[in-house]
């Protein structure tokens, strides 16, 4: 139903795609929309971090962005948590929840249109 899904959005450097594009596979996520961005957070000006002078301290991240049944969130975003953390400040941030989703195709909603 409409009320079991769940949207998590994940931003995160560039590097950690292919890994993280691997572990959600073999969590069963069926796909999930990578978007190239700029951002930063409390990293920004620290030594630990090659800054862009072209882009005023951004970094180049991607936020990707994937919707799954709310009764694997949890499990989902452990597996994200192990993948991804370095214990270095800018590993990114998961962030999570929604109350639909609809197949412009199909006109499926909820589950049905994952």
């Amino acid at each position: 139903t409409i009320m079991d899904l769940a949207r998590i959005e994940i931003i995160t450097g560039m590097q950690n795609l292919n890994g993280l594009k691997a572990t959600l596979s073999k969590a069963g996520v069926r796909g999930m929309t990578v978007t190239q961005v700029l951002g930063c957070g409390i990293e920004k000006g620290t030594k630990e971090y090659e800054v862009d002078e072209n882009t005023d301290g951004a970094f180049a991240e991607t936020a990707d962005r994937l919707v799954v049944e709310k009764s694997k969130v949890d499990e989902i975003v452990e597996l994200i948590k192990q993948e991804l953390y370095t214990g270095h400040i800018g590993d990114g941030k998961i962030v999570y929840d929604i109350t639909n989703v609809i197949g412009f195709g199909t006109g499926d909603e909820g589950v049905d249109a994952l």
